[in-house]
């Protein structure tokens, strides 16, 4: 989300909009100070490259690369594709986490499904929105509320026990088509996993107008360490 913000705060001659946003995961990163760094990478007055790096003292830890198209108005025909699902009131908040002890799906968003975390194999969906603002003091964005909720795929849509593989996600790539009309986002979200060790999570991006978006996410499958006594 700070690597989202940090890329809108880029100067450009005129309006633009994050069309495509892909994140590479490098580092694990605690509650520590980090330092984000920016840079335009292909200038353009129709379509630019955009890069921001999170940084941990010299280390980089996370790099995104953002495409950006110019802002225009375009006579196009509308298109009707609801939300799959019914309202984030329609269905209750997650009252549990996917494990024990302070995390984000916890503390920094409010997450709402027909299910708790866990508790299903297979396609899920949850309606997200931020608890708190990314930076104090600061409304968050459109894409930064959106990237509140599209790293989600692969938690909610379980197609194996978490308890005995893992399926962690080193990369995650949003492509977005409109903002939403609020601060809620839906993930209707699908995981493929194989034998040799990889697999991809899926999310198709909702707000309560309709879609808005896809999230893709690389998956490295591992069997879970069972700790030593």
């Amino acid at each position: 989300m700070l690597l989202a913000r940090e890329i809108e705060r880029v100067p450009a001659e005129q309006p633009m909009f994050v069309s495509r946003l892909t994140i590479e995961l490098m580092r694990p990163v605690g509650r520590i100070p980090l330092e984000v760094r920016s840079r335009l990478v292909r200038p353009g007055r129709r379509v630019q490259l955009v890069e921001a790096s999170l940084w941990s003292g010299e280390l980089e830890v996370a790099r995104a690369t953002a495409l950006r198209m110019r802002i225009a108005e375009v006579a196009v025909p509308p298109v009707d594709q609801p939300p799959p699902h019914g309202p984030p009131e329609s269905v209750e908040a997650w009252t549990e986490g996917y494990r024990s002890g302070p995390a984000y799906h916890v503390l920094g968003v409010e997450a709402r499904s027909p299910i708790q975390p866990g508790a299903k194999r297979g396609p899920g969906w949850a309606w997200f929105r931020l608890k708190l603002p990314v930076v104090p003091g600061e409304q968050p964005s459109g894409l930064v509320r959106i990237c509140a909720a599209a790293d989600f795929p692969n938690g909610i849509s379980n197609v194996v026990e978490p308890s005995s593989i893992t399926y962690v996600n080193p990369d995650l790539t949003i492509y977005v088509h409109r903002l939403p009309v609020d601060e809620w986002v839906m993930v209707d979200a699908t995981t493929w996993l194989e034998a040799h060790g990889t697999g991809m999570a899926e999310g198709a991006l909702y707000d309560r107008k309709g879609r808005l978006g896809r999230s893709l996410q690389s998956l490295l499958v591992e069997p879970r360490q069972t700790p030593k006594p």
